[in-house]
């Protein structure tokens, strides 16, 4: 006579052979949803940028200051190259010798515009870009 009961080894066995599928796809379903989600989260943040407390940047050239204006025009020195940006810094010479530029945006100015001066300095070869700003009045902290 048996002391197991009959019915118990068919039970033990079954517990053996869990499909895990159904949780695998339920993870994988999870894990894109976090993919697409998570970059989307990010956007809905506010920044503040700082104050900048920063010494006078001294300028090698004069004709290799950009400035970006607040109605969004870019000047090479006193020369309008809003349209055609990329071409003048390509063709610059100063710029091409020196690969240096300097960039003074308005602070109303869409960050937008300030990036495609960036990237078109970057296509143009040039390696050093100093972004000019205006230093706060009063002591500098050491």
């Amino acid at each position: 006579m048996s002391l197991s009961h009959p019915g118990r080894e068919a039970r033990s066995s079954a517990f053996h052979d869990i499909n895990v599928t159904p949780m695998v796809d339920v993870m994988l379903v999870l894990l894109v949803v976090f993919m697409v989600t998570a970059p989307l989260l990010v956007t809905g943040l506010r920044i503040d940028l700082p104050e900048v407390q920063a010494t006078n940047t001294p300028i090698k050239d004069a004709r290799l200051v950009l400035s970006i204006t607040a109605d969004e025009r870019i000047l090479l020195g006193d020369q309008d190259v809003t349209a055609n940006l990329e071409e003048v810094l390509r063709g610059n010479p100063a710029a091409q010798r020196e690969h240096e530029l300097y960039i003074r945006a308005d602070q109303v100015a869409h960050y937008g515009v300030v990036a495609r001066a960036v990237a078109a300095a970057r296509s143009a070869g040039i390696t050093s870009l100093n972004l000019l700003v205006e230093p706060e009045l009063g002591e500098p902290r050491h």
